[in-house]
């Protein structure tokens, strides 16, 4: 059979990490997971109980554009975290942020065209492009740049993807940086994309959103990280208004709706900010544990994680060949940890990234194996 040549995309090496520690679970292993970026806890209760209530009632098609119920309570988040006042009209609701970069990619660009991110970056973001024909094209960052794109730095392209909280560095763009990249995007006429789905995850300074800058931008978020929904694949975009009827026109022949169940159980979950308070104490007491003991077990090459819930290091010192490295700490150690070349083909090799959306106790028990296996190696 005939395949495409724009299919033939990369692996998400974090999915293969998963794969193979749950093989080594169904061998009877205990394995701790860093390789993920999920929440180790479940959806808020009042999101889950307001589904049980749902489920009395057919659920079926929703407007392509979401629940207007919770493109309200999201137009109402807007005001409660940024202090913007947001048309809900301008919030559609998506499949999870996948769905929203796909629909974000189709409004805004042809084929051929090209959009930059930083690297060390998300991998989707690459590979979704690459699948609808787009091109990407990766700005090299730095260590002393937090992994932020600098302004200068700034290609010849069609669009640009800011991450802030970024994945996998953590680093967080202060207001100030966030209007600079901006602001030298729009004087290259690039259509800025603002990755925000790791917003109320922060440890100190509160997360900016592109919107407090301007409303020439589309921003894309979640309910996955902070609301601990993952796998309800629930997300949403915020799109000028001049692009609404353009996306409902996509989204309605791309996926008809979002998913009626999640969207129910989304609109809750708004409401349940001590329970997704709680979680956020966890990752800052795991994450205070992960900057004492990586350096304490021979990772003391990081950058600041100041927000979601990653530890990007520099391995170095340590191999040049990220996967088979981590491959080895599975292996030796039980715990599964990500290689750096799913966020970056060219220096990947030579990093790792540590998740600590876990449990506590997880952490604690992961920092000891590892400390154990530096010691040993």
């Amino acid at each position: 059979m005939r395949t495409s040549l724009r299919g033939q995309v990369d692996p998400f090496i974090v999915m293969d990490v998963m794969q193979a520690a749950a093989r080594a679970e169904a061998q009877g292993r205990h394995i701790i997971h860093m390789e993920v970026g999920q929440p180790g806890t479940p959806a808020p209760q009042g999101a889950r109980d307001a589904l049980a209530r749902a489920l009395e009632q057919p659920l079926g098609y929703t407007v392509a554009l979401g629940l207007p119920a919770l493109r309200q309570g999201i137009a109402d988040l807007y005001h409660r975290w940024y202090g913007v006042d947001l048309d809900p009209a301008r919030v559609v609701v998506t499949p999870g942020s996948s769905g929203a970069f796909i629909l974000a990619f189709s409004a805004l660009f042809d084929a051929g065209d090209r959009v930059a991110m930083g690297d060390p970056g998300y991998p989707s973001y690459r590979q979704i492009l690459r699948a609808m024909s787009l091109t990407p094209v990766g700005i090299p960052t730095r260590a002393e740049d937090r992994y932020q794109p600098r302004p200068t730095d700034l290609p010849d392209a069609q669009g640009l993807i800011l991450a802030s909280p970024g994945n996998p560095s953590g680093t967080v763009l202060s207001l100030a940086e966030l209007r600079a990249l901006m602001d030298a995007a729009a004087a290259r006429g690039m259509t800025v994309i603002s990755d925000e789905i790791y917003h109320g995850l922060s440890y100190g300074a509160r997360c900016h959103s592109a919107l407090e800058v301007g409303d020439e931008v589309i921003v894309i978020n979640s309910f996955s990280k902070y609301f601990s929904m993952t796998g309800w694949r629930v997300g949403w975009m915020v799109v000028p208004d001049p692009m609404i009827r353009t996306v409902e026109r996509l989204a309605q022949n791309l996926f008809i709706c979002p998913p009626h169940a999640s969207q129910v159980a989304a609109l809750a979950a708004l409401d349940c900010v001590e329970e997704a308070e709680a979680n956020l104490r966890v990752y800052s007491e795991n994450r205070r544990l992960m900057l004492e003991g990586l350096p304490r077990a021979g990772f003391d090459r990081i950058a600041p994680p100041e927000g979601a819930f990653y530890v990007y290091a520099d391995v170095a010192h340590l191999t040049d060949d990220s996967r088979a490295f981590a491959a080895e700490i599975l292996e030796k150690a039980g715990v599964a940890v990500t290689p750096g070349l799913d966020f970056d083909a060219a220096r990947g090799g030579r990093t790792l990234r540590f998740s600590y959306a876990r449990a506590t106790e997880d952490i604690a028990e992961g920092l000891r194996r590892l400390t154990d296996f530096m010691a040993a190696r």
